[in-house]
C-alpha cells in the first residue's frame, strides 16, 4: 500500500465523519439516520490506519482479493441505509395515507354540520 493510498483513505473516511457531525450539528441529518453513515466512517477509518485487518479478514474469510471484501462492506452499509430509508418511507407513506383519510372525514362532518346549520338557519321564523 503506498503511502498516498494510505493518506487518502484516512482523509476520506475523516471527511465522512466530519460531514455525518456537520450534518447532524445543523440539523439537516436526524440521530436515527446517523447510525450507518457513523458505521461506514469508522469502519473505513479502522481500514485506512489498520489496512492489514483487510487481508487478514478477507485471508480467514476465504476472499482472494481483499479489495473485494472492502466492496462488500461497502454495499453491505449502503444496503443498510436503503433499507432504513425504505422501512421509514413506508412508514411516512402509511401515516400520510392515515392523515388524508382523517382530513377527509373531518372535511365531510364540515360540510354535514354547515348543511344543518343552513337548514335551521332556514327554518327559524324571520322576524
Amino acid at each position: 500500500m503506498t503511502v498516498a493510498s494510505y493518506v487518502l483513505g484516512i482523509a476520506s473516511a475523516l471527511l465522512v465523519l466530519i460531514i455525518v457531525f456537520e450534518l447532524l450539528r445543523r440539523r439537516r441529518l436526524r440521530e436515527r439516520h446517523t447510525l450507518w453513515w457513523m458505521i461506514a466512517g469508522v469502519l473505513g477509518l479502522v481500514l485506512a490506519i489498520f489496512p492489514q485487518i483487510v487481508e487478514e479478514t478477507a485471508h480467514a474469510l476465504g476472499v482472494e482479493v481483499p479489495l473485494n471484501l472492502v466492496f462488500f462492506l461497502a454495499i453491505f452499509v449502503l444496503f443498510m441505509v436503503h433499507l432504513q430509508q425504505s422501512s421509514e418511507l413506508t412508514r411516512h407513506e402509511e401515516r400520510t395515507r392515515v392523515l388524508a383519510e382523517q382530513t377527509a372525514l373531518l372535511e365531510d362532518r364540515i360540510r354535514q354540520l354547515e348543511s344543518e346549520r343552513e337548514t335551521r338557519e332556514g327554518e327559524s321564523p324571520q322576524q
